[in-house]
C-alpha cells in the first residue's frame, strides 16, 4: 500500500521500478538494483522484497533489472543489458520524479560484479549524468587467484564453497567443469601475468588480522590449453579488479559490504584498497558473523 509498482522494459531489458506513493516536495533519489545469482539464476522476483525494502527506507525510486540469464544469454550479455538499463534511468530520471545527480547503483553478489561492471564503462562517460554512487555487497570481482586468505578459509563453507564458485563460473561461462580443478590450482594464468598483477591482486595486500591460520599454496603448473580455455576471466568486465587505475580513479564514491564467512571477502577488501589507492572515497562495512 506504501508503494507504486510498475513492470517496464529500458531499451528491451525487463524492469521493475518501485515508486513510493507518498507525494515529494522534490526530485527523489534514485537507485539502480542488480540481484545476484552468478548470471545463472535469481530475478526480479527473488528480490522483490529487498527492493521494496530499499524503497521504503531510503524514500527512494528503485529500479530492479531483470537482466537475462545465461547460459541461454551468453555472456557478456548480463552485464551489457545491466549497463543498458543503468544508461536509460540516468538519460530519462526525470521522467520518473528522479534527480539524475542523485542515482546510485548497487548489487549483491554477481549483481555486485555487474555494479563495478558497469560504473568502470560509464566512469568517462560526459554525455550522460555521473552515477552519484556504487554500493557492492559482497562482489565477485575476480578469477585470477582463488587462493587469498578467504578462499582458504572458507573453502567449504555452506551455500558457496571455494568448489562450487569455480563450478558455477564455469557454468556461466558455458565452459567445460573438466576445467575446475586446474582453475582452482591456478593453473590458468601464467607467472607473467601473475607478476603483472600481483600489486592488486595478492595475499600480501589483505590486512594481518584477516590472515589468521593462513597457509601459502604450493606454487602450481602452468597449462597452457587451460589458459586459453578461459581467456573471459582476464577480462575487466568479468574482473573489474584487472581495470587499470585510468578507469579506477574515474569510480564514484563507494560503499563495499564484506562477510567474514565468504569465499568472496578478500575480493571485497582489495577492491577497497584500490579504490583508495586512487582516491575513491570508500565506506566499507564487515559482517563478522555473516556469510555469503
Amino acid at each position: 500500500s506504501q508503494l507504486l509498482i510498475k513492470d517496464l522494459h529500458f531499451d528491451g531489458v525487463p524492469v521493475r521500478i518501485y515508486f513510493p506513493r507518498e507525494p515529494s516536495v522534490g526530485k527523489r533519489r534514485g537507485v539502480i538494483f542488480f540481484h545476484g545469482g552468478c548470471g545463472i539464476f535469481g530475478s526480479i522476483r527473488c528480490y522483490e522484497r529487498i527492493c521494496r525494502y530499499i524503497t521504503r527506507k531510503s524514500d527512494s525510486v528503485v529500479v530492479s533489472v531483470g537482466y537475462h540469464l545465461a547460459p541461454e544469454h551468453r555472456y557478456p550479455a548480463q552485464t551489457l543489458e545491466c549497463l543498458t538499463a543503468a544508461v536509460h534511468f540516468l538519460e530519462t530520471a526525470d521522467t520518473y520524479g528522479v534527480d539524475p545527480a542523485r542515482i546510485i547503483v548497487c548489487g549483491d553478489s554477481a549483481g555486485g560484479t555487474y555494479t563495478a561492471s558497469v560504473c568502470q564503462e560509464l566512469g568517462h562517460r560526459t554525455d550522460i549524468p555521473k552515477v552519484r554512487a556504487q554500493v557492492l555487497i559482497y562482489p565477485f570481482l575476480q578469477a585470477l587467484n582463488f587462493h587469498l586468505p578467504s578462499h582458504q578459509k572458507n573453502a567449504s563453507t555452506a551455500f558457496l564453497s571455494c568448489d562450487r564458485a569455480v563450478h558455477i563460473i564455469l557454468k556461466y561461462l558455458n565452459k567445460d567443469c573438466s576445467l575446475k580443478e586446474p582453475i582452482l590450482a591456478g593453473s590458468h594464468v601464467p607467472e607473467s601475468m601473475n607478476l603483472k598483477y600481483k600489486k592488486w591482486i595478492s595475499p600480501d595486500l589483505i590486512p594481518e588480522v584477516f590472515k589468521l591460520g593462513y597457509k601459502p599454496p604450493l606454487p602450481a603448473s602452468f597449462l597452457p590449453q587451460v589458459h586459453e580455455e578461459v581467456q573471459e576471466l582476464f577480462e575487466p568486465r568479468f574482473s573489474p579488479l584487472l581495470a587499470e587505475d585510468a578507469v579506477v580513479c574515474l569510480l564514484p564514491d563507494t560503499c563495499i559490504i564484506t562477510c567474514e564467512h565468504d569465499v568472496l571477502r578478500d575480493d571485497g577488501l582489495l577492491y577497497k584498497k584500490r579504490l583508495e589507492d586512487n582516491n575513491v572515497r570508500v565506506t566499507w562495512h564487515h559482517v563478522q558473523k555473516g556469510f555469503h
